[in-house]
């Protein structure tokens, strides 16, 4: 079940960040974010407990989406989150999407491009800057050994 952040309690969604992000904080090239404070919809299961969630920003017509988090893969739960936000944005007449991630999130990479997405920047040792902000950010991916450095940003027309 698909719902809106504002129909969540708040010390679910301060619990969820925390345990994924180290805090509810989201630091990009594009700007600093208190995803307490965004857009976003929540993905819960047959037990009433976080499984996805998706947090985003609309800026005239564009829609970044700051977050986007699947606790179980391969299960539609990224997919339902992401097009719930594209019909949104839709329907607040936003041309395009956007949304930065880094270079050694690959499983991000693949499934932001096999739906449409394109990466028309990197910015190299953006996370760097990042770190002076959060320094919680890690220095390399435990799961795959990439060193976390560069930001891609990511792009899809949506009208």
């Amino acid at each position: 079940m698909i719902k809106p952040i504002k129909d969540v309690r708040k010390e679910f969604i301060l619990k969820f960040f925390k345990e994924q992000w180290g805090s509810t904080e989201m630091v990009t090239s594009s700007g600093t974010y208190d995803c307490m404070e965004l857009d976003g919809f929540v993905s819960l299961n047959l037990k009433g407990e976080i499984n996805g969630f998706i947090t985003f920003y609309i800026s005239k017509d564009e829609c970044e989406i700051i977050s986007l988090d699947s606790m179980e893969e391969n299960k539609g739960i990224g997919i339902s989150l992401l097009n719930r936000v594209e019909f949104f944005a839709k329907e607040q007449n936003c041309k395009k999407m956007k949304l930065i991630t880094t270079n050694d999130n690959l499983r991000a990479i693949r499934f932001y491009q096999k739906r449409g997405y394109q990466c028309v920047k990197v910015i190299p040792n953006a996370v760097n800057i990042a770190r002076k902000r959060k320094p919680e950010i890690p220095l390399m991916n435990p799961e795959n050994h990439i060193p976390i450095r560069d930001e891609f940003l990511f792009v899809k027309e949506i009208q």
